[in-house]
């Protein structure tokens, strides 16, 4: 299979799993308005080939990211320019859907995202993880939501996910109004990572191994839970009842299951894409 060649991302497959790297590492993997279209693009690739069953998303370099590309933010004002005000603020709130939408597309891609962090998350960063559905770090990681400190007001994502990862009003507004750093120790403590491992070559070789437990699953199973998933996060338990039921009264008796209970304890059972 052809992989996508980007300009800011590397790709790389290791068997059903896509390895997605950040790739801007003398900038710290600063998120350029070319990154922003990248990881989209990239995500609705996964979502597309049935080869893809899980996608890992890491970083080049020495950091996971340093939150959005400043430059890009100083070069904000010439992209919209309008000599009509309403005009430019319709562009600038389009500008900043984009954004939102380029992170919307991890959770839109039906593969499971599984995010790797070490070093720097920062920023734009904590919007991006907020978007997957695990985040594993290493043990020198760090995490910050850091658009305070620029004197704006986190736009693409955080402020709405954030609480419903970690299930802390208090302690989000803490972190949103200080912008102080959180070690990798106090984020497993918080929910906003699942585990820590010691070293960020463990911590690849760990989340790649998670990956490819999850990719061995039925496809179809694993494309269902994370809609159930992300469908009840947002609607009523008997909402989310009502969707799961539709769901599997149109997919509940596939190949996949009739593969699943004829293995029995034998061999794994096979799935094809």
């Amino acid at each position: 299979m052809t992989l996508p060649v980007f300009e800011t991302l590397l790709v790389r497959l290791h068997g059903a799993v896509a390895q997605i790297a950040l790739n801007r590492p003398d900038k710290a993997n600063a998120m350029n308005w070319a990154m922003w279209q990248d990881i989209r693009s990239a995500m609705q690739w996964a979502d597309r080939t049935p080869e893809v069953r899980a996608v890992v998303l890491k970083g080049e370099g020495t950091h996971f990211t340093a939150g959005i590309d400043l430059g890009m933010m100083a070069g904000l004002q010439g992209q919209i320019q309008d000599d009509c005000e309403a005009r430019l603020r319709e562009k600038l709130r389009g500008l900043i859907l984009e954004l939102q939408d380029t992170l919307s597309s991890l959770e839109r891609c039906r593969k499971p995202v599984l995010a790797a962090v070490h070093g720097a998350c920062l920023g734009g960063g904590i919007d991006l993880i907020c978007c997957a559905d695990m985040r594993y770090c290493s043990a020198e990681a760090e995490f910050a939501i850091k658009e305070i400190d620029i004197g704006m007001v986190a736009d693409v994502g955080t402020l709405q996910r954030l609480p419903k990862l970690i299930g802390s009003q208090g302690l989000v507004r803490e972190l949103a109004f200080t912008g102080r750093k959180v070690g990798a120790q106090e984020a497993l403590a918080l929910g906003l990572v699942n585990r820590v491992f010691e070293t960020p070559s463990e911590l690849e070789a760990g989340v790649l191994d998670l990956a490819q437990q999850i990719a061995s699953k039925s496809p179809l199973a694993v494309r269902g839970t994370k809609q159930a998933l992300n469908y009840a996060r947002d609607h009523s338990v008997a909402d989310g009842l009502e969707q799961i039921a539709s769901w599997n009264a149109a997919m509940l008796l596939s190949e996949d299951l009739m593969a699943a209970m004829m293995s029995g304890k034998g061999a794994p059972p096979k799935f094809r894409d």
